[in-house]
């Protein structure tokens, strides 16, 4: 991904030539006035609005602009039900963490969100608590526990904990194609609010780069590369959804993560165990050694 042409100069732009770009602002606005929904009409005026004024900002030439076309393009044609090139950009342009953070407004001590990722998998197996989520994902298994509690303190039975990760290659499991489910699973809370599962320890990956956001970020000089992490979808009546990560203490990503996911209160101490140390289940890991994690979750009331 290239734009090889001449840089653009700060030139004054003439009154007149002014007075143009804004007549046709004003047109294009107007057009939507006869939108039923005021919602839809405040959306598509104002992104009328910002579009213009980025155009009247950067003053691409027609090359650029078509440019700037083929590259959305792209990313359509390489989006499907198993790859959304879509998130992916939204999540490296900062797009996804400014709405996240619109929509999650603090509250109290409620656990922070951050990005879903464009590989979240509808319909994922149940385990119990105390499960294996890897399914045989390659990986250091990792012990993950923890409760569920309101912004009151009080524990959230039955809530229920979506979990998906990358290997230790840096893939998920729709990124093969022999369809295998791993590194993923759902559980419930119990009356205590607790849950715990086996997954793997998480480590760094490239987001995908071999498709028109990968070439972005190369040619604008960014890495691809996240910071390891684990995902959380935690939902339960009367509360609200939580979408969040939790982040790998340590790593030398976490100040440069690609989508700008890391929030310093999701960073956890993933304790390494040696091998043989016995296991907070008994499990007989045979010879091999293991990691720990703590997350205590908090959730926000759903009224806020």
């Amino acid at each position: 991904m290239s734009i090889e042409t001449q840089s653009h100069s700060p030139n004054e732009v003439s009154a007149e030539q002014q007075a143009r770009e804004v007549e046709l602002v004003d047109r294009v606005v107007a057009s939507f006035d006869g939108a039923s929904d005021p919602r839809l009409k405040q959306i598509m005026q104002s992104a009328v609005r910002h579009l213009h004024a980025f155009l009247r900002d950067v003053r691409p030439t027609e090359a650029e602009w078509m440019l700037g076309i083929e590259f959305l393009t792209a990313v359509g044609h390489l989006t499907d039900e198993r790859r959304q090139e879509f998130i992916l950009l939204s999540d490296t342009l900062g797009a996804s963490m400014q709405t996240i953070a619109i929509n999650n407004e603090s509250y109290g001590d409620a656990t922070e969100a951050t990005v879903f990722g464009p590989f979240f998998v509808e319909d994922s197996p149940e385990v119990e608590r105390g499960g294996d989520i890897s399914f045989g994902a390659m990986g250091q298994p990792c012990w993950v526990e923890g409760t569920v509690t309101d912004g009151d303190g009080k524990p959230v039975p039955k809530a229920k904990v979506e979990v998906w990760q990358a290997d230790d290659a840096g893939f998920y499991d729709v990124q093969y194609d022999d369809d295998r489910v791993a590194a993923r699973a759902h559980l419930f809370t119990d009356e205590q609010g607790r849950y715990s599962f086996w997954g793997v320890t998480p480590t760094p990956y490239p987001i995908p780069d071999d498709g028109p956001v990968g070439r972005m970020l190369d040619a604008v000089g960014r890495s691809s590369m996240r910071a390891a992490h684990l995902h959380f979808m935690v939902a339960a009546p009367g509360c609200r959804t939580l979408v969040t990560h939790i982040f790998v203490r340590g790593d030398e990503l976490l100040d440069r993560d690609s989508v700008f996911g890391v929030k310093a209160s999701l960073v956890k101490e993933f304790l390494p165990q040696p091998a043989g140390t016995t296991t907070p289940d008994g499990r007989d890991l045979a010879g091999r050694t293991w990691s720990q994690v703590r997350f205590d979750v908090v959730l926000a009331p759903a009224e806020s």
